[in-house]
């Protein structure tokens, strides 16, 4: 396989700290050596060996392809009119969740497939090279399946959500769905997903009612995360602690014990801005989860109806403005603390031996990302060695 050097690089952030001063271990004047969908040599760039392949970054700087981890990218329709009355001064509850069901249920795999490319090439020239994605608009044993099944055909990181909401076709037995969800609908969903979901929030499932779909869903072999504490306090975060889930996804309402449960456990605090920015609600502290000592990832939540958006560098710049982080905290949190969230030690980093995902910008630093929000900075993104913007 050919070898190709990133070299003249004017800032690499890596998050090793081997590599560098501090959590995102940067070196200053680098390059990078990539062999097949590897990163072979990191270190200065008068000290670069000789590879087959020269690219000038031009004094730019480059850091790990984004990683997001949780979107709700399989779907149909939009919620235009629900996110324009919203903004005129209507709050936002669950309920919308309903008319994407509508839509996604009525929508052909064709359809469906279409968005989703769509969606995760719009995250890719945004510098996203790994994303999570999620069921949850179907709410049938079989569109839950057919969701990921289109899903996991464009990524290793898909998510069973089949307690999105309780399915409309159920509202008068609710008991009754949480039955479906960890029995014939986890039997058809179990064999194309990685990780078990639940909205633990009023209005979806409770704390009991979450316990039993996420352990159902452990028991077979999925693991768990959980979206909690997003729209009031609640059982959420405990619970996803307990159950060692990988991420506890939203956390805007949290008691001192949920964020001391964050930082003593293995959970990762996953925070959401895009839904806080599109809702108008209070902000998730970042700030508090940090001092704690709470591992923190930032990511999308890419969805029709809350957050619809697929920019990384957008809820980095909110991060920063509103919820408390520095840059470097947040680029962190984008990048290896996404990969964290999804217990993956191959990406987020850029180091001998991680996947050759990496993000160039049109900017000598990554703090850019949050000076200049809204500016189209991501100028090339290698995703597993590959160029592909």
């Amino acid at each position: 396989m050919a070898t190709t050097v990133i070299t003249n690089i004017s800032s690499l952030v890596t998050n090793d700290p081997s590599l560098g001063a501090g959590p995102l271990g940067p070196v200053q004047d680098a390059a990078v050596v990539i062999d097949g969908d590897r990163v072979a040599w990191v270190g200065a760039s008068s000290k670069a060996p000789a590879t087959d392949n020269r690219v000038d970054a031009g004094g730019r700087a480059v850091l790990p392809g984004f990683v997001d981890s949780h979107s709700h990218l399989v779907f149909a329709g939009d919620r235009t009119a629900e996110f324009n009355a919203r903004m005129s001064g209507q709050s936002y509850s669950a309920g919308g969740i309903r008319t994407t069901v509508a839509a996604t249920r009525a929508a052909s795999d064709e359809e469906l497939e279409a968005n989703l490319v769509r969606h995760l090439r719009e995250a890719l020239r945004q510098g996203t090279t790994t994303l999570e994605t999620k069921s949850g608009y179907g709410l049938t044993v079989e569109d839950e399946a057919r969701a990921l099944r289109i899903a996991a055909a464009h990524t290793d990181e898909v998510t069973y959500l089949g307690a999105h909401i309780v399915s409309p076709d159920y509202a008068d037995d609710p008991a009754a769905y949480v039955d479906l969800v960890t029995g014939p609908m986890l039997d058809a969903c179990a064999p194309h997903a990685r990780w078990v979901d639940v909205f633990c929030e009023k209005g979806a499932f409770d704390g009991d009612q979450a316990r039993t779909i996420l352990t159902a869903g452990a028991a077979r072999g999925l693991i768990p995360r959980v979206h909690a504490n997003q729209l009031s306090y609640g059982p959420g975060v405990q619970l996803a602690v307990e159950l060692d889930a990988a991420s506890a996804d939203h956390c805007t309402h949290l008691t001192e014990a949920d964020v001391d449960a964050l930082a003593n456990g293995n959970t990762v605090a996953t925070l959401l801005p895009g839904a806080e920015f599109s809702t108008r609600a209070p902000w998730p502290d970042a700030r508090r989860l940090l001092d704690a000592g709470a591992t923190v990832a930032l990511s999308t939540d890419c969805n029709p109806g809350s957050s619809y958006t697929s920019s990384v560098p957008f809820c980095i710049a909110l991060a920063v403005r509103d919820m408390g982080m520095t840059p470097d905290e947040a680029v962190w949190s984008a990048t290896a603390g996404g990969a964290a969230a999804l217990r993956r030690t191959d990406i987020g980093r850029i180091a001998p031996g991680t996947r050759a995902d990496l993000t160039l910008l049109e900017a000598p630093s990554h703090v850019h990302l949050a000076y200049r929000p809204g500016v189209p900075l991501v100028s090339a993104v290698w995703r597993s060695g590959v160029r592909e913007v």
